[in-house]
């Protein structure tokens, strides 16, 4: 059994199609076919049923699956270790973040890069949900998001900052010069609003449901950029974290008012496993920059 054959094995787990797996892995298909096929011999297991041109998960490969992932992960935990017992500043890490903090990722990464630019930085977006199935499958190396710490024996959560749950508007309507807003006057207005996917929009509908308040969103949208876009044209408005306001001049948050309304921003990093001295880098210059922005607004 080789380390190159369960990574083959892994992608072709995950996509249940052979020639997509060979184009992602640079190989030919016949090569995949031919070291998945060498692995099921050596294991004396079938991991894949094959059914014509389409293939699935045999009981033992469903088995396999989650420890050639620990193995290839253990592998290339090792070689880091190697790495940062030599000091090198080199290596490759992949943050994930949801767009309500990619402002402060993109300033943390620019700084980043200044001081160790032979360090490669990889960026994914996506919803919370989305990157936690990420960080679970060891795809990416920790998450900037609103999920609020929790007991999680898989997760290592990191409190931030807090920010608040605000109505986005354009700054050309009266009420953008509201100190705070109430929920009830929201119902009034044309929204938009993050799908059920995001994190804040779960966070709004549980407020809204204990103070018995009903919003009508017109339109949900899985993006948070192309709600801001909407806003812009001053027909709509949205309600969302005050962090996620940036590149946007012409929109103001303004705080709903009402008791924790508040959410917690959180780095989130996979439990158990050796963390890339490349990464407390990252997190010192992130909780630095961080202290800095408080600085500003006190």
């Amino acid at each position: 059994m080789e380390l190159r054959q369960l990574k083959y094995f892994v992608r072709a787990a995950e996509l249940l199609n052979f020639t997509q797996a060979a184009d992602d892995l640079y190989i030919t298909q016949s090569t995949l076919s031919h070291q998945i096929k060498e692995l099921e011999n050596s294991l004396t297991v079938l991991l894949f049923d094959r059914v014509g041109k389409r293939v699935k998960l045999t009981e033992a490969g469903e088995i396999m699956l989650d420890y050639a992932r620990k193995t290839i992960r253990q592998a290339e935990e090792g070689k880091q270790v190697l790495m940062d017992l030599n000091n090198l500043k080199t290596g490759k890490i992949t943050i994930g973040s949801t767009y309500g903090l990619v402002n402060l990722l993109l300033q943390t990464i620019t700084e980043f890069n200044e001081e160790f630019p032979d360090i490669q930085i990889q960026v994914v977006l996506g919803s919370t949900s989305e990157l936690l199935q990420k960080i679970r499958l060891y795809e990416i190396d920790c998450m900037l998001s609103f999920m609020p710490s929790c007991e999680d024996q898989q997760l290592d959560i990191m409190p931030l900052f807090s920010a608040t749950l605000s109505l986005i508007l354009h700054k050309s309507h009266p009420w953008s010069k509201l100190k705070k807003i109430g929920l009830q006057k929201i119902t009034e207005l044309n929204l938009v609003l993050p799908s059920p996917t995001y994190s804040i929009r779960n966070f709004l509908d549980e407020t809204l449901l204990k103070n018995n308040i009903k919003l009508k969103a017109k339109i949900e949208i899985n993006d948070i950029h192309s709600l801001l876009e909407l806003v812009n044209t001053k027909k709509w408005f949205t309600v969302l974290m005050n962090s996620s306001l940036f590149d946007f001049s012409e929109l103001v948050a303004v705080p709903i008012e009402g008791k924790n309304m508040s959410h917690e921003a959180t780095l989130i990093f996979p439990s158990g496993i050796y963390r890339k001295a490349s990464l407390s880098l990252f997190n010192d210059l992130l909780k630095k920059k961080i202290a800095v922005m408080n600085l500003k607004k006190a």
